[in-house]
């Protein structure tokens, strides 16, 4: 019966950490959403998303103890940094006008920045994890579907507050990007 309900207790906190880290994807992905997206990209990126979420806490188990405080800094300014420079493009872009692109969320090299920096703090987190005893199947199973699921609902809900926004959309998700990168940074 204790094991029963010590292991009940391990799978709702898995449950919760997934939660609270898709919910980066989640309002990162109303910033993308924002500037305008075509349903074939919501479901690529937040698949690919998804996919990073199981990948980058995959990693942090298996990197375990060894390094845990030395990477929980490091990710945490990599992913602000990220988001920094995606967020200050979109601003950029915005006032620019359709000039000239650097990164592009629909590319593979934007996409793939897009994806790191959303799911870079989960790597902390699997390194966290990879210090204790838990379920690996299901702590990457989860993380990997609310990432992915969160980032697809904060996509479609950037794209329809976008139609409403016009123009200024992409400038909306650009400071909203900004916001978080600040926010990891300091």
């Amino acid at each position: 019966m204790l094991a029963a309900s010590a292991h009940a207790g391990q799978v709702v906190t898995i449950l919760i950490m997934a939660v609270a880290l898709g919910m980066d994807a989640l309002s990162l992905g109303v910033g993308i959403g924002m500037k305008g997206i075509r349903l074939r990209d919501v479901l690529r990126i937040s698949t690919v998303i998804g996919f990073f979420h199981i990948l980058m806490p995959l990693l942090g188990m298996f990197t375990g103890h060894y390094m845990s405080s030395l990477l929980g800094h490091v990710t945490t300014y990599f992913a602000g940094g990220l988001l920094i420079l995606l967020g200050g493009h979109m601003v950029y872009n915005s006032f620019k006008g359709d000039g000239v692109q650097v990164l592009d969320h629909r590319s593979p090299l934007g996409l793939l920045l897009f994806s790191l920096g959303v799911s870079v703090d989960s790597f902390s987190v699997g390194v966290s994890l990879g210090m204790f005893q838990s379920d690996l199947v299901l702590s990457v199973l989860a993380f990997g579907f609310c990432g992915g699921a969160m980032a697809m609902l904060g996509l479609l809900l950037g794209r329809k507050v976008s139609r409403n926004l016009g123009d200024y959309g992409e400038a909306v998700g650009g400071a909203i990007l900004l916001a978080f990168g600040f926010m990891f940074m300091f």
